[in-house]
């Protein structure tokens, strides 16, 4: 009998009974095995129509008509400026590779396939990490998979329709000399778009870690709150990083962020909160 087949039996005469090395390995494979079948799937379906989805999402904001442009120029009209509407666009783009636009199209695919498909690897992950958990910490982590899902979509969202267009526009027409032309790469401008899309995303995440660093006592309100200036600070200089060198697009970034920082702040009060109390109720279980 092979050593899955063996795993495979032992686990249904026993679904409870205590892995070794090798069969955490194999029950990993097969998380990762599953996972990365639904980003295909999803790259699949996105390849289907990875024409529009080039030109219609991630050129998207390299078109004087994206939605984004329309928002933030009626927000400067309500304050009496015309300083955030963007009336012209002018970027050209080349490809400099045979294969250029092909492997393109499969980055692409594969970028979309990986956001749609993103609930369900991090559902996979908490079935493989689950078991590990205690019943208690099962129950604090309810609804995981949801919040983590939306928190990743939001700054996904956040990147694409707030810093990724005022980020091309603002490099894509940036010009030391009227005798430079800005003609851009296909893969350069594809890079600064996923790369955004997708750190941002990943930063939206921060409420859920100083959740569970919380629950498990490494993160305290009262730490957080104390380093509130340096908070501050790092996060400034990330939005400065993130953002064009401009004052207005850098605090666009800036107070999304700091928002984040103090909502996990009041998270972090609530774990810690709920964390005495099963300890209060733990200790007079054992005290009777």
């Amino acid at each position: 009998m092979s050593i899955v087949n063996k795993f495979l039996s032992k686990r249904v005469e026993n679904p409870k009974a205590e892995m070794n090395f090798l069969d955490h390995i194999e029950e990993l494979r097969w998380h990762i095995v599953r996972s990365a079948t639904a980003i295909i799937i999803g790259a699949c379906f996105a390849f289907w129509k990875v024409e529009w989805i080039f030109d219609r999402i991630i050129l998207g904001p390299a078109h004087e008509d994206f939605i984004s442009y329309g928002w933030f120029c009626k927000l400067g009209r309500l304050a009496h400026s015309e300083a955030l509407c963007v009336n012209k666009i002018e970027m050209k783009f080349q490809n400099t590779a045979i294969t250029g636009q092909f492997m393109m199209s499969l980055s692409v695919a594969t970028m979309v396939g990986f956001i749609m498909m993103f609930p369900y690897v991090l559902y996979e992950l908490w079935k493989f990490i689950k078991p590990a958990l205690r019943t208690s910490e099962v129950k604090a982590a309810k609804g995981i998979v949801f919040w983590c899902s939306l928190l990743f979509l939001i700054g996904v969202a956040f990147a694409y329709f707030i810093v990724v267009p005022y980020t091309i526009n603002f490099f894509g027409h940036y010009s030391l000399s009227p005798l430079f032309e800005n003609i851009i790469t296909i893969d350069n401008y594809y890079d600064t778009v996923s790369n955004l899309i997708l750190a941002l995303g990943v930063v939206f995440e921060l409420p859920m870690l100083v959740y569970f660093l919380s629950r498990i006592g490494v993160l305290t309100p009262e730490f957080l709150r104390a380093r509130r200036r340096y908070a501050f600070l790092i996060l400034f200089i990330l939005s400065m990083l993130i953002a064009p060198p401009d004052v207005f697009s850098c605090l666009l970034i800036f107070f999304p962020l700091y928002i984040l920082f103090e909502i996990s702040v009041a998270i972090s009060g609530r774990a810690v909160k709920a964390r005495k109390l099963r300890e209060l109720k733990r200790n007079a279980m054992d005290y009777e």
